[in-house]
């Protein structure tokens, strides 16, 4: 599953998402952070995530909290599931990475990008336990299956505000991405 995403989207872009909602986008700490821009966001690290405190908040927080068997819960099934009284966060991304087996002569499994075709940015579906944050996944849509058995639940900027606040029902939001809505690119080798 999802294990490594890119993002390179400006704390100032991420608050034009919520012009037109009604609920401006408010930063942790008062002022507009600098976000670094990141190829490579790992499992464990530190990153920004949007929820929903008094009206949405942009974040930084840790990706993955701890299973009771001391793993890391990064990416979190969402089939069959309410998250009606979760803590629910968008994870701004403007890409992200699926491995599969190495190709033949190489040690390192095949890195391959996915980007959604027609948006520059877009937001990945999560919750948040534990003072740290995972990924919500779903069966996989036709451009994802080839590379994987799962997807994370992708969603356009426009419809962020919808997750946040369950305006409308968790089954239209919590989806596979439809056919040709991903573009994929081999990264490696």
């Amino acid at each position: 599953m999802c294990n490594n995403y890119a993002s390179h989207i400006p704390a100032k872009q991420i608050a034009e998402a919520f012009i037109e909602t009604g609920f401006p986008l408010r930063f942790d700490g008062g002022g507009v952070p600098n976000l670094e821009p990141r190829d490579d966001i790992r499992i464990g690290d530190v990153a920004p995530i949007v929820l929903w405190d008094e009206g949405p908040t942009l974040r930084q927080m840790q990706w993955a909290w701890k299973s009771p068997q001391g793993r890391p819960v990064f990416n979190f099934r969402s089939d069959g599931r309410s998250f009606a009284n979760s803590t629910r966060c968008l994870i701004p991304a403007d890409g992200f990475y699926e491995f599969t087996d190495a190709e033949p002569g190489q040690k390192r499994k095949t890195k391959w990008s996915f980007t959604m075709i027609g948006e520059e940015w877009f937001w990945i579906a999560g919750i948040v336990k534990d003072g740290a944050w995972a990924m919500l996944t779903t069966e996989p849509g036709p451009d994802i299956a080839p590379f994987h058995d799962r997807q994370i639940v992708l969603l356009g900027r426009a419809v962020g505000i919808d997750w946040l606040t369950l305006n409308r029902p968790e089954g239209e939001l919590l989806r596979m991405s439809p056919a040709r809505s991903l573009d994929v690119e081999k990264v490696f080798p």
